[in-house]
Formats: structure tokens, sequence, C-alpha cells
């Protein structure tokens, strides 16, 4: 297939307008090869990595087969996290415009069970979810797969990371043998074969490299003798760099709670995101680190999974990973959206054979820099985030909405619009980020004043 445009495709036209519309023209490689089979109903394996747009490639070929007129749940997609199926189900609420009255529901733990209980039984067309809050639903029965047409198991290999494969069985089980599934993950280990032997039907496998080119990130290796002196060469990167905005990623959740509190001793707005955290704590870390609130998150693989910021200056390797497709699957998160990243990674003399491994996957040549070069700068202490997160205890089901935020804060707070950023609203609360200089008179304002008619609880994270 040589033309590349969405038109193209034997879609509708309110669609191919809608895709022009939210500025999809060319689709991109994973799409190209992926949404014909996907149209003619084919199950796929389909090798791709975050940032390559496989989202809209299921998401467009799953919303041409829906009954709008049938509210029975047509579509299951799975996915790893809260944070990934929120992301999935925002996308497919985008897609899904050129059609009225789509019905797509979020089933993730870590949020209350009976608001879901109530959305299903006004039943819906798409179930975007995690294995285990879909699986709660298919025991106590307010969940029914029996007219699914279309599975998506969407970063298969992160599910099987987090030890879903009886899950995710558990729930294949339950729905039609006659549906198509189409299968996505960045890596494709034995277990992945194994799940698509058993429950897809003559798949197709497509590759693709994400649309995320390595050349727009600058990569660093800097070594160190012993383990031991991992911290001060970290503490040198930064002060050399000065990142505005940095994730640094860690093998174990315990080198994660370490470093936090290392570089909090410094003087450092620093965070810690793990899996072992409560999805609130986890919901409040990633939401300040997007709107600019703290400087560096510290992160193990899984837990950043969801952490989907276009503008993010630097990722910082504080342990090697051990294998070199997530290595590259990490530096991908910087240089995003046309901008330039930098990529330093850390790394002791025992572990210098895992630089082969990632110059071959890679495909680069790989020179490791002398930390000589990293000339002292203070970032520690003394710079504060631009920004201040505040929560409100009032969220979608009390009906607060973005704009009652920023009405409240600019027209009777005083506040200019362009000291307030971003707003996220959740099911029960509401977090808006505002300029560090104004922080205090809007957290006054907030307190005192009645938002859609009531007063609600307001504090600092």
């Amino acid at each position: 297939m040589t033309d590349s445009a969405f038109s193209s495709l034997n879609l509708p036209t309110a669609q191919v307008q809608n895709l022009t519309d939210l500025g999809y023209v060319r689709m991109t490689p994973i799409q190209e090869k992926s949404l014909p089979l996907i149209l003619e109903g084919k199950d796929l394996i389909a090798k791709a990595k975050t940032g390559s747009g496989k989202t809209a490639a299921f998401g467009i070929g799953l919303l041409e087969k829906l009954n709008v007129r049938s509210f029975a749940c047509q579509t299951l997609v799975m996915c790893p996290t809260r944070e990934l199926a929120g992301q999935v189900a925002k996308e497919l609420r985008k897609l899904a415009r050129y059609q009225h009255n789509i019905k797509i529901i979020t089933l993730c733990g870590g949020m209350p069970i009976g608001p879901q209980i109530g959305s299903l039984e006004h039943g819906t067309h798409i179930v975007v979810g995690t294995p285990g809050r879909i699986q709660d639903h298919l025991r106590k029965g307010t969940l029914d797969l029996s007219r699914v047409n279309t599975v998506v198991l969407d970063e298969a290999d992160r599910m099987l990371d987090m030890g879903f494969a009886e899950s995710m069985e558990g729930i294949l089980e339950q729905t039609p043998a006659q549906r198509q599934t189409l299968l996505f993950s960045a890596t494709y280990p034995d277990t992945i074969k194994k799940i698509s032997s058993r429950y897809q039907n003559k798949p197709v496998m497509v590759e693709a490299e994400s649309i995320q080119s390595p050349l727009n990130i600058s990569q660093k290796f800097y070594s160190v003798e012993r383990g031991a002196e991992k911290e001060d060469l970290l503490l040198q990167v930064l002060g050399h760099y000065q990142p505005e905005h940095a994730v640094i990623f860690c093998n174990t959740k315990q080198t994660c709670a370490d470093l936090a509190a290392m570089l909090k001793d410094q003087h450092y707005y620093a965070q810690e995101l793990h899996g072992d955290m409560e999805q609130r704590d986890r919901d409040q870390v990633l939401i300040k680190f997007a709107n600019r609130s703290t400087h560096v998150l510290i992160a193990t693989d899984v837990a950043a999974r969801g952490l989907d910021i276009d503008d993010l200056p630097m990722v910082i390797n504080f342990d090697l990973t051990r294998d070199s497709e997530v290595h590259v699957h990490r530096i991908g998160r910087t240089g995003r959206a046309g901008k330039s990243g930098l990529a330093i990674s850390l790394y002791t003399e025992k572990e210098s054979y895992k630089l082969a491994d990632i110059a071959d996957q890679m495909q680069v040549e790989i020179k490791p820099s002398s930390s000589d070069e990293l000339h002292d700068g203070d970032m520690s202490g003394h710079r504060e985030p631009s920004m201040v997160t505040l929560a409100i205890d009032g969220g979608k089901r009390s009906k607060v909405r973005p704009g009652d935020l920023l009405g409240a804060l600019t027209s009777a707070g005083g506040i200019s619009g362009s000291q307030v950023g971003k707003i996220d609203i959740n099911d029960f609360n509401a977090y808006v980020a505002v300029e560090r200089s104004v922080a205090k008179q809007a957290l006054n304002h907030l307190t005192e004043s009645p938002i859609k008619g009531r007063k609600f609880k307001v504090r600092r994270v």
C-alpha cells in the first residue's frame, strides 16, 4: 500500500473529516501496515511501541464494527495500568466523535466499583480496563461479554510482566469464540506466542518502529567503578545540565525510594513512582509532574506506563535496564513532538557489557563520555518549580468542569488566565496548577468561593 492518507482507506467520509480535524492526515507506519488488515476483520499481532500511533490503529478499526443501536459491550480493550486505560479511552472518544452516542466505560482498580456498576447498568459499546477490575465485574455478574466481537490486548507484554496472564486468559475464555483479537506488544516473548496460539485465529504479524525516531535524542553514557558512587554522579549530572524537568529510571522500588530521599535531602523537588503506591498517590505524583509542580520523577518501568508528556527535556537511566528494547522505550519519552531530548545513562564497569546490546538494538555507535566534562552547577534547593498544585474535593461526579475552576480563579479570583496551568478532573476530585506567585491567593479564593453553588475542600498538594 503506497498511499498513506487515511482517505485511501474505506472509511466513512465523516470519520475521514474527523481524523483531519484531529490532525491525522497521513498514517504512521504501524497504522499503514495494520489498519487494512484490521478493517478486513483479521486477527493481528502488532509489534509496536508507545508513540507509534497504535491506539488510533485499533481504535479506527473497532469503531467501524460497532452497532450503535445496541448498548451491549461489543469491544473489550485490556490495558496493563489505569493510566494507560485512561489515555486509550480518551483517544477512542476523540476518534468516535463522528458517530453519535458512542458509550465508552473505563473499568480500572483503585476506583470505587459502585459508580462503575451504575454506568454498566445503563449499557455500553466499548469497555477499556485493567484485567483485575474486569474480572471483578465478571465475578459480580455486572459485565456481560457475550456480545463482544473485538478484543484488544494493548501492551500485552507489560500485562504479562505484571502477572496478569491468568486474568487475561480467564477473561478471554468468557468472550465469544468468533471474535477479532488484536494483540499489540512492544516485545514478542514466548509467553505472548503462547497466548496468541491459544486465543487468536490465523493472526497476521506486522511490525513497525515507533514514529519517534531516536535521531532527535542525544545520548550520553557516564561510568563509575562501583554502584555506591552512582548517587554522586547523578548529582553531578543534575548540577551540570540543570533540567527543568527529568524522569530518572530505576530497576527497583527500593532504589526509587533511596534516590527520592537523597534528592529531597539535597533540596530537589523530587517524587517517586512505583507499583506499590496507592492509586490516589500515584495519580497525584503524575499530575504534579505533568503540570510542572515538581522537577524530578523517579520511576520504575512498570509504574511509568501511562506517563505521556510531550515536553520532557531529559531522561536519566540511573540503572541500565536488563533489556535493550526497554532502554529504547525509556529514552523515547524525551524528544517528542519535534523537540530535541537528552538521554543520560549511568553504569558501573561491571555493566559495560550492556552497552553492546543497546548499540546493537539501536544500530548506533556508543562512545562513553567522561564525567570530567560535568562542570559543577547548582540546581539544588534554590530553584523552585514554577507551578503549585491545588486539589479540590469535587470532580466529575459533582459536575465540576475545567471551565468552572478557571472561571472561579479568573473572574472573581483576580488571577489572570495565563497564571493558571493544567487542570485535571477525576471522578471525585480535581487538580489545578497555578503559578507559585499566586498560589496562596488561589487557595484562599477557591476555599471561600462556591463552585457550582457549593463549597469544596481545597488543599495544596
